[in-house]
């Protein structure tokens, strides 16, 4: 049986990154650090250290917290060429048919709706839009809204082919051409799920407020660390995701950092942005890492197998999710800031 060209694609590029681990992995790994990124404490702790779960990487992977400020982050932290082979596949796949289920939709509903009730802007840049799924769903409640999107792929080139988004920039936000092309020049500048995959969250952040009209409206969404979830689960809890996840601010954080900005918090929550996935995915990851390798000649069976599973784990998510929501089991939080005359 041929082998499709997809999975050709995804062979090369693992053969080249073991290839290159042949002079040793370090090269991937820039210095362990003895303080925290967010607020120069000493105090830290790891938080967990094990392989790949999804992608099984070779390596082994650290995830640390800041005792004092509650700051998790990766330590050492990967190279801009250890995250170029740890990205290699996860966003055509996984994550691409993750975009199209309809949980996520539904959870980009709710941050479009949370938008709707403050706003109804004339321009939106979605950072990080890959595909370009929110936009896509967000055009529903705001049919007169032009979307943008900007991405360090050329996923965003194909997203604007297929009427998705109106301008597709390619690069990432803090590249000076970039921001000064796009200074002041959008209503709203959302980041759903995004800071968590950059070196330098504040910068990002600079950078965001750059491009913003003045009293322009910021919407952040990331993974909440404070999870119980994070603790009961650990190196399954899918916003873990390391090695690709590099910070996970708590929004504690994040608040006293857009204020230090120059910003006023519009509204903060940790109900709505609350994804029922946890358990589903957590035992995916693990029934994934205990198959044999792709192409065993059991995996297939076995993963048949374990979709009942997963399937009643999925549901389980859903039935609990009105109840989670509302306590400290909520997985991802939302912060919408207002970009004052003082911001960047």
């Amino acid at each position: 049986m041929p082998v499709p060209l997809a999975r050709q694609a995804a062979d090369r590029r693992r053969a080249a990154y073991l290839a290159a681990l042949a002079d040793g992995a370090d090269r991937f790994h820039e210095p362990r650090r003895a303080t925290c990124p967010w607020c120069g404490s000493a105090r830290l702790r790891t938080r967990l250290r094990s392989g790949d779960p999804r992608q099984r990487t070779p390596g082994t992977f650290a995830v640390d917290a800041c005792r004092d400020c509650g700051h998790v982050f990766q330590n050492p932290r990967l190279t801009a060429e250890g995250l170029v082979f740890a990205h290699r596949d996860v966003y055509e796949g996984h994550l691409e048919a993750s975009a199209t289920r309809g949980g996520l939709r539904r959870a980009h509903r709710r941050a479009a709706r949370a938008m709707l009730r403050l706003t109804e802007p004339e321009s939106w840049l979605d950072v990080g839009t890959g595909h370009a799924r929110f936009p896509e769903t967000a055009r529903e409640l705001l049919p007169y809204t032009a979307f943008d999107g900007l991405d360090p792929t050329g996923r965003v080139e194909e997203a604007r082919a297929a009427g998705r988004i109106e301008e597709a920039h390619v690069g990432h936000l803090t590249d000076p051409r970039i921001t000064a092309r796009l200074r002041a020049r959008y209503d709203v500048v959302s980041m759903l799920h995004h800071l968590q995959h950059v070196p330098d969250p504040r910068a990002e952040l600079r950078a965001a407020l750059g491009v913003l009209r003045p009293g322009g409206l910021l919407l952040i969404e990331l993974p909440d660390p404070r999870c119980v979830f994070a603790a009961l689960l650990g190196r399954w809890w899918p916003p873990h995701d390391h090695p690709r996840h590099l910070h996970l601010p708590p929004p504690a954080n994040l608040i006293a950092e857009l204020r230090a900005q120059g910003c006023t918090i519009v509204a903060a929550d940790r109900r709505a942005p609350h994804v029922p996935c946890d358990l589903a995915a957590a035992l995916s990851l693990a029934l994934a890492h205990a198959l044999p390798a792709p192409d065993g000649p059991w995996r297939a069976a076995l993963t048949g197998a374990g979709s009942p599973l997963v399937a009643l784990a999925s549901a389980l998510d859903h039935a609990l999710a009105p109840v989670l929501r509302r306590t400290p089991f909520s997985n991802a939080y939302r912060v919408v800031a207002r970009k004052g005359a003082s911001a960047p």
